[in-house]
């Protein structure tokens, strides 16, 4: 879209295009290590996606790695990836929300297909 080669300069073409100039950040081109290393911090934060940076850097010199827990941040940080672990007021329901009620409650399940339920399962997509 924005062409850095232009005669026009970048704050111009992005006027022209309606586009804000603070969208027009550098983009990292990734290597093939880079992406090595974040398929290993993918499998690592599969097994145990409570791990944060540390954690996680730590497995990877156990793999054969040596990444600081800054890069392994900056991985993280890439692929959009959080530690799992309880976040404050998380409990605390919103007075204009609805209750729905539970309706398994008392409710004794003897018998198959009585009561169905989902599973949601990660596929590793490419």
């Amino acid at each position: 879209m924005i062409d850095t080669t232009y005669a026009l300069s970048q704050n111009r073409q992005s006027f022209l295009l309606d586009v804000s100039t603070s969208s027009l950040y550098y983009e990292r081109e990734l290597s093939e290590q880079d992406l090595r290393i974040m398929s290993v911090i993918d499998e690592i934060y599969t097994e145990h996606p409570y791990y944060g940076n540390r954690r996680i850097s730590a497995e990877l010199k156990i793999r054969g790695y040596p990444i600081g827990r800054k890069k392994a941040r900056t991985y993280m940080g890439i692929m959009r990836i959080v530690a799992v672990y309880p976040k404050k007021k998380t409990s605390i329901a919103d007075k204009s929300h609805k209750k729905y009620p539970y309706l398994l409650k008392g409710v004794e399940i003897v018998r198959p297909n009585q009561v169905r339920s989902t599973d949601i399962t990660y596929i590793k997509l490419p």
